[in-house]
């Protein structure tokens, strides 16, 4: 016997935070019965359903993908655009993205059916780091390099990036290619950080997370991680998580 939301996320459904509102708002039944206490149990043994839909057993699954450009790192889209589970076989659908990529920036991108991994994946305080190679109009300088690496405000928090290195200047395309690595995970990050030293950012690939890299990955390409690569992740994650208490 398990929790409700523990079985609710570990089906692939959801993640197990979202399982508990939908718990809380008379969403779930087990076995013909409205449950809204979230200490409740079951067992997959249990006839449980959620929005009307019936909750199976399913193995957990892992995946990096290379999100292309102009994809919507969503499961489904009401505007009709193509989303990264249109690269996925049908049987892989119950999957989902883990954080979110912009719709014009591309690169890895980790999916998976397993709710407790995802939420760890995505905790601020698990600080796992992303690099990114970002093309900017205009030519940065040291200056703006020491302001980046010195922590500039969003969201009321000052954002430290691991690492700033500019890697190309082109005068002639007035552009300049940086990598930056950060581990906060902030909506648009990259991209407001940026427009705060007052340039704009043309293209963003985010080319790591963590230690796992994108390599020979090619755009719309998927691979399945290894359970080493998770347990991996998991013992990262965890020990930031314990180092940021």
């Amino acid at each position: 016997m398990e929790r409700l939301q523990k079985i609710i996320a570990e089906s692939g459904y959801t993640s197990r935070r979202k399982a508990e509102e939908l718990i809380k708002n008379g969403k779930v039944m087990v076995n013909g019965k409205k449950v809204t206490e979230l200490g409740t149990k079951a067992s997959f043994g249990d006839e449980i359903l959620v929005e009307g839909n019936l909750i199976e057993y399913q193995e957990k699954v892992y995946y990096m993908f290379n999100k292309p450009r102009g994809v919507v790192t969503t499961t489904k889209d009401d505007k009709g655009r193509k989303t990264v589970l249109d690269f996925f076989d049908d049987e892989e659908k119950r999957i989902y993205p883990i954080g979110r990529l912009d719709y014009d920036t591309t690169g890895l991108l980790l999916l998976t059916n397993d709710g407790d991994f995802a939420n760890l994946m995505m905790h601020p305080k698990s600080k796992i780091e992303k690099s990114y190679i970002a093309k900017i109009k205009g030519i940065l300088d040291k200056e703006d390099v020491r302001t980046l690496k010195e922590g500039i405000k969003l969201d009321n928090k000052i954002i430290y990036p691991d690492r700033v290195k500019i890697k190309k200047i082109n005068k002639k395309n007035n552009t300049t290619l940086i990598n930056i690595v950060l581990h906060d995970g902030i909506n648009h990050e990259v991209k407001r950080l940026i427009e705060k030293l007052g340039y704009e950012v043309i293209k963003l690939k985010r080319e790591s997370f963590g230690f796992l890299m994108l390599g020979s990955l090619k755009s719309g390409e998927k691979r399945k991680l290894s359970i080493k690569d998770v347990k991996r992740l998991i013992s990262l994650a965890k020990g930031n998580y314990e180092q940021h208490k």
